[in-house]
């Protein structure tokens, strides 16, 4: 989701403990190690890694740096082969027939379960030849001021693969900025029983 759209859905982290001078000198290379590795000519079935906020197809950020200001903007691209399993199973009733014909022709009267599961395999390694990766782009916005993070993003599946790409690149974990999470930033430690004591309160 480009943070330039109209409209936006944008989960908020902070970074958790302490965060090393030495790291922001690093962050550009790191970012480069953990890029995104194109998958069309492979039967890979998903691929993720970083990429430049300004051009999804720029792996070494060549055309602009991730650094604007006192903000590190990046994305994270996620590239995924999806079969549709109708599709799938149609191919797998084909492949199977044809191998059930050659087995009766030698005299078998049935395909034994490995070599329907080899089968099925195979099908699939060849849907996945035959099919182009679909790309998703998520930004990201690091404050090194504050050391808050916005991911333009609120899929659990996609926060998910996003906070452990963050972790395993930067060796920096994060915290979801939930509205719990925020109160007991705002009111601090303290307050995390009142908190955690808070009843809704219907308006209507």
């Amino acid at each position: 989701m480009p943070i330039l759209s109209a409209s936006l859905g944008i989960t908020r982290y902070r970074v958790v403990g302490e965060i090393p001078d030495a790291l922001w000198r690093e962050i550009p290379q790191r970012l480069k190690d953990n890029a995104f590795k194109d998958i069309d000519a492979t039967t890979d079935e998903r691929s993720f890694g970083w990429c430049n906020l300004d051009n999804m197809l720029d792996l070494e950020w060549a055309e602009s740096p991730p650094e604007k200001g006192h903000f590190l903007c990046f994305s994270l691209r996620l590239d995924t082969r999806r079969i549709p399993p109708a599709v799938f199973k149609k191919h797998c009733m084909i492949a199977l027939a044809q191998e059930l014909g050659v087995a009766k022709a030698e005299g078998k009267a049935f395909i034994s379960k490995d070599r329907r599961r080899e089968i099925k395999d195979q099908v699939m390694l060849r849907l996945r030849a035959r099919s182009l990766p679909v790309p998703a782009v998520f930004d990201a916005v690091w404050n090194t001021q504050s050391g808050r993070v916005l991911f333009l993003g609120t899929n659990s599946k996609a926060k998910e693969l996003f906070e452990e790409q963050f972790e395993a690149s930067f060796g920096l974990e994060l915290e979801a900025l939930t509205p719990f999470a925020l109160g007991l930033d705002m009111l601090g430690e303290g307050a995390a029983s009142r908190l955690e004591n808070l009843e809704p309160t219907s308006f209507i």
